[in-house]
C-alpha cells in the first residue's frame, strides 16, 4: 500500500504535541491539537506506548488533517516531545507548508523477506522531484535481522540518500510492536511490517548520529556468530567471556531482568571507520553459552566491551543534534525528529533523561522536537551500514 501527499501550500511549518491522558481517544486528540494547531499538515507521525494503538487513538488525528495528510508512526518504549517525555502516553509530530514532498510504501510479513522488504519500502523515492531526498523507516522492533532491512532500502536508496529511522518499541517486553499507517480516512494497525516514508525538500535535510560510549579493555575477535547471535569471541564461549570480563558470577543469567540491566551497561562496540557501532547484549544462552543481539555481529569483526556514564551519555545526545544542524549547510531549521535507544532510556534513568532533554534543547537551540525510544536506530549517511543500537539519531528539517 502506498500513499502520496503532494508538496503543500502556505507557510511551512513543524509542530509537537504531547499526553499522557489515559484514554488513547483523548489523548491522541490532545496531542493532535498541539501538534497540527489548525493548520494543514503533509505528514503526521504518531508515536505511542503499547496499549493505545488502538481505532481511537486516530480518530482525534484524522480529524484534523487534510484530505492528502499521510499518518505514520509505531508503538514505542517511551515518547519524547520538545522536552517533555514518558513512558506511557502519545507523541505526535507534524510537518506542512510548501516544498515539501512525502511519499509512502509499506512492506508486510517482513519476516519472510527482511531485505525485499527494505527494497520495496523505499520505493517512494523514484517518485521524489526535490533536490533534498531521504528515507525515513519505520520498523517492527522484533524481527530480529534488522539490518537486512537497511541494507534492503540501501540497494534502492544508493550512497546519495541518507537513511534514517526507528524500529517500533514494546516497552523491552520483546512480545508484539504495532506501525501505522493511513490517511484522513482511516489508519491500519499493523504488525510485521515495515513503513517506508519518502522525504523530499527544497531545502537541507540534515542527519545526526552519536552514542557516547567508550573502550573498555582489550579488543576482541568474534571468532563464531550468526546474524545477532554471539556464539565465541576469541575462540571461548562468548557468554563465558562476556560474564569474566565483568567480574559476574553466571547465576546473573538466571535472572533475565537482572542480566539485561548488568548487560546494557555494557555493550558490545564493533570496529568502523567512523568510530564503533553499538550492539546491546539482550540475552545469554545457558545451553549453547551464546550472547544474543537484536542485529548483525559479524564473524571476524574486532569488538569491544564498551562503557559510558550519565554525562557522556548526555553529551552524545547534544551531539547528535549538533551534527543534524551542521547537516543543514547554515540554513536555520523548522524542527528535529529524534530517534533514541529505549537501553539508553534505561542507563540513563529519569533524571538522566531529564538531563538528556534539556541537552537537546539546548543543541537545538528552542528548535521543537519529536520523536520516540526504539527498539534499534536507521541512520546511514555514508556507505552501506545503517542499523544502530544505543544510539541517538535525528533528523534535521530546514
Amino acid at each position: 500500500m502506498s500513499l502520496d501527499a503532494p508538496p503543500a501550500q502556505g507557510t511551512r511549518w513543524f509542530g509537537t504535541g504531547h499526553s499522557t491522558l489515559t484514554d488513547p481517544a483523548a489523548a491522541g486528540t490532545q496531542a493532535a491539537e498541539a501538534a497540527i494547531a489548525g493548520r494543514t499538515p503533509s505528514v503526521v507521525f504518531v508515536f505511542c506506548s503499547v496499549g493505545y494503538q488502538s481505532a481511537e487513538l486516530f480518530g482525534g488525528i484524522r480529524e484534523r488533517v487534510g484530505p492528502e495528510t499521510v499518518i505514520v508512526g509505531c508503538t514505542t518504549s517511551g515518547q519524547i516531545a520538545s522536552g517533555e517525555e514518558s513512558r506511557d502516553g502519545v507523541a505526535v509530530t507534524a510537518w506542512g507548508g510548501p516544498g515539501l514532498e512525502v511519499r509512502t510504501h509499506v512492506s508486510r510479513d517482513v519476516t519472510a523477506d527482511l531485505r525485499g522488504a527494505g527494497a520495496a519500502a523505499a520505493a517512494g523515492l523514484g517518485t521524489l522531484s526535490s533536490r533534498h531526498r531521504a528515507l525515513l523507516l519505520l520498523c517492527d522492533g522484533l524481527t530480529g535481522t534488522q539490518h537486512e532491512i537497511v541494507r534492503g532500502a540501501y540497494s534502492v536508496a544508493g550512497a546519495a540518500v541518507p537513511l534514517v529511522g526507528g524500529c517500533a518499541g514494546d516497552h523491552l517486553t520483546y512480545v508484539r510492536t504495532y506501525q501505522f499507517h493511513g490517511n484522513r480516512d482511516g489508519v491500519e494497525i499493523l504488525s510485521d511490517a515495515v513503513v517506508g516514508v519518502a522525504l523530499g525538500s527544497d531545502a537541507p535535510l540534515g542527519v545526526g548520529i552519536a552514542h557516547g560510549w567508550r573502550k573498555q579493555g582489550e579488543a576482541m575477535i568474534v571468532t563464531s556468530s550468526s546474524e545477532g547471535r554471539v556464539y565465541e569471541l576469541d575462540g571461548r564461549p562468548a557468554m563465558d567471556v562476556f560474564l569474566e570480563r565483568l567480574g559476574i558470577d553466571e547465576s546473573v543469567t538466571l535472572d533475565e531482568e537482572a542480566f539485561r540491566q548488568a548487560a546494557f551497561l555494557h555493550p558490545l562496540g564493533l570496529s568502523r571507520r567512523s568510530g564503533e557501532d553499538i550492539r546491546v547484549i539482550h540475552g545469554a544462552d545457558r545451553t549453547d553459552r551464546s550472547l544474543i543481539c537484536l542485529a548483525d555481529v559479524p564473524q571476524g569483526a574486532l569488538a569491544w566491551l564498551m562503557e559510558s556514564d550519565q554525562d557522556s551519555l548526555v553529551d552524545g545526545a547534544g551531539e547528535a543534534c549538533a551534527q543534524a544542524l551542521d547537516a543543514l549547510g547554515g540554513e536555520p531549521a523548522l524542527g528535529v525528529l529524534v530517534f533514541d535507544c529505549a537501553a539508553r532510556r534505561i542507563t540513563l534513568g529519569e533524571d538522566g533523561v531529564d538531563r538528556e532533554n534539556v541537552a537537546i534543547g539546548k543543541a537545538l537551540g528552542g528548535v521543537p522536537f519529536g520523536g520516540f525510544y526504539t527498539n534499534g536506530e536507521v541512520a546511514r549517511v555514508r556507505g552501506a551500514l545503517g542499523m544502530h543500537h544505543f544510539t541517538m539519531v535525528t533528523l534535521a528539517i530546514a
